[in-house]
């Protein structure tokens, strides 16, 4: 395999010597991780999400301000009317709620939806602002049995007994599911796997396109290679392509997005570099099946926008119909997306990611074999 690796490192050279070549390989991805990321970011952590609310509150008294100070602390994130589209749901507060209860007389809270808002966080501020006005009625409760009947409720008091020690303390988690990928943890492996997969399959399928046109392949034949030296040598060097993209960007993903890979980088490396050997092969095959250049480019940008979109890169699979879910698991791109949400955002190590990285390597298995069996000079 002499000749491959020369053929590959040569292919390498080549690649690396077009300066333009470096905006498709680190510029635009990078600024896609930027603006995707920024576009997906979460409201608090991804296990815990905090639901943005609109908060109205016509109150202007002591009883109002401690209601809201409340909500904070059940999870919800208070946004004002300047930020409305980033609601799903509203809290009205109506002007004589603190008059009403130190009078002693029933009040109520007003939940209500926004306009194009969405339903999927409903459920959870419901419950969440639930709990707030149960909080805020103990808080009453006990206020009152300190002081007796015939004392008038104070925020002096009232904030005291919110500081206080709870007796009791719930502590709720999600079960039977995983946390859906936002911001950089989302955005870092979607834009990383679309474009290794584009620029492979560009670069790969348009070099050999192009080598065959010119009558380098004709004259590479003349030596004393054979064909699958030719066929390996072309996907080695896209791999090592691949490679210098892969670690450019999880380093950028470190040192400028934050994200975490801690002690799974060495999983997040295996699974990128088997990726990269998939759309290496692919890159290949497609160049040995379409001999016009433009053609290739084409075919390879369509593949691979497709192949994004369906496999998770453009949204998480975490919301998708169970229909595109079968869809997204017949493609590499979809298998890679899961391998990688699970050693980055789910926390899972070798063990959970496994069968995704066999997977993946039954792609690229069956790829070169296409490849090699196709090609011609």
């Amino acid at each position: 395999m002499k000749n491959a690796g020369l053929i590959g490192h040569n292919d390498l050279r080549l690649f690396l010597k077009s300066k333009t070549s470096y905006i498709w390989l680190f510029g635009v991805p990078l600024a896609f991780v930027y603006f995707m990321g920024f576009a997906n970011r979460g409201s608090g952590d991804p296990a815990n999400p905090k639901p943005a609310v609109l908060i109205d509150n016509q109150d202007s008294n002591f009883l109002s301000r401690v209601f809201l100070d409340e909500l904070d602390a059940q999870g919800m994130r208070r946004v004002d009317d300047g930020h409305r589209k980033d609601a799903e749901r509203g809290v009205r507060i109506p002007p004589d709620f603190t008059e009403r209860v130190l009078n002693r007389e029933q009040t109520k809270v007003e939940f209500f939806q926004l306009e194009g808002s969405g339903a999927p966080e409903a459920a959870m501020i419901e419950l969440r602002l639930v709990r707030a006005l149960i909080a805020i009625n103990s808080h009453i409760l006990e206020a009152a049995s300190r002081m007796g009947t015939n004392v008038v409720l104070t925020e002096a008091l009232l904030r005291e007994v919110q500081r206080g020690t709870n007796p009791v303390i719930l502590d709720a988690r999600f079960a039977g599911r995983k946390p859906q990928p936002t911001g950089f943890n989302f955005s870092l492996p979607g834009n990383l796997v679309m474009y290794v997969m584009m620029n492979l399959l560009i670069f790969g399928g348009a070099a050999l396109a192009e080598a065959r046109r010119s009558g380098i392949l004709r004259r590479l034949a003349m030596h004393p290679v054979t064909r699958v030296d030719i066929v390996f040598g072309k996907i080695y060097g896209l791999f090592l392509l691949g490679l210098v993209q892969v670690a450019f960007f999880l380093l950028m993903g470190r040192l400028v997005f934050g994200v975490n890979l801690g002690a799974n980088l060495p999983m997040v490396l295996l699974t990128l570099a088997v990726f990269a050997w998939v759309a290496a092969s692919l890159g290949v095959l497609i160049g040995s099946l379409v001999k016009s250049t433009d053609r290739v480019v084409g075919l390879c940008v369509l593949l691979s926008m497709l192949m994004a979109a369906l496999g998770g890169c453009w949204w998480p699979l975490e919301v998708v119909p169970p229909t595109l879910k079968v869809i997204a698991h017949c493609l590499p791109s979809g298998w890679a997306m899961d391998a990688l949400h699970q050693l980055i955002s789910f926390g899972g190590g070798f063990a959970e990611a496994r069968e995704e990285i066999g997977v993946l390597a039954l792609f690229g298995l069956g790829l070169n074999l296409a490849a090699a069996r196709l090609f011609r000079v």
